[in-house]
């Protein structure tokens, strides 16, 4: 029986299931932007949104719960002479800029957007799942 048990399956192992959602939270934390499949992004949606509350508090017990719900995972980008240079790490990223970026944002951090493709595999739907632009938020709160 699966009596309150929330979420999706996906056809994996919970393991596989956690390590999943750490791992595309901390991407679109990283890009602000990744293409995945519906069902994934309804499950990562939630998670995401929940860390940037989390994020949004920015004491050092918030934190701390979001180190142990994500794994703080460090952000490399290409420097000089084509070599890989740490830049920071996501947990970082997500304190010092995407969370301020939404405090005056009571929600809704993130915006599912549908592509017209299929995957090839198996044919399932692609999306976009992105976070809210920083400029987009205040013009929707006015127009209400």
């Amino acid at each position: 029986m699966r009596h309150r048990v929330a979420g999706r399956q996906l056809n994996r192992t919970s393991e596989h299931r956690l390590a999943m959602r750490r791992n595309m939270t901390a991407s679109l934390f990283e890009h602000e932007t990744i293409s995945t499949t519906l069902e994934k992004a309804k499950e990562v949606r939630g998670f995401a949104e929940k860390l940037i509350t989390l994020a949004k508090k920015g004491t050092l017990p918030a934190r701390r719960r979001a180190i142990a719900l994500l794994n703080n995972r460090a952000i490399y980008e290409e420097g000089e002479k084509g070599q890989m240079v740490k830049t920071g790490t996501v947990v970082g990223k997500l304190f010092s800029e995407i969370g301020p970026r939404y405090l005056d944002r009571p929600g809704g951090y993130t915006r599912i957007i549908k592509l017209p493709k299929r995957r090839l595999g198996d044919g399932g739907q692609l999306v976009l799942l992105q976070l809210v632009g920083a400029g987009e938020g205040k013009g929707e709160q006015t127009r209400k």
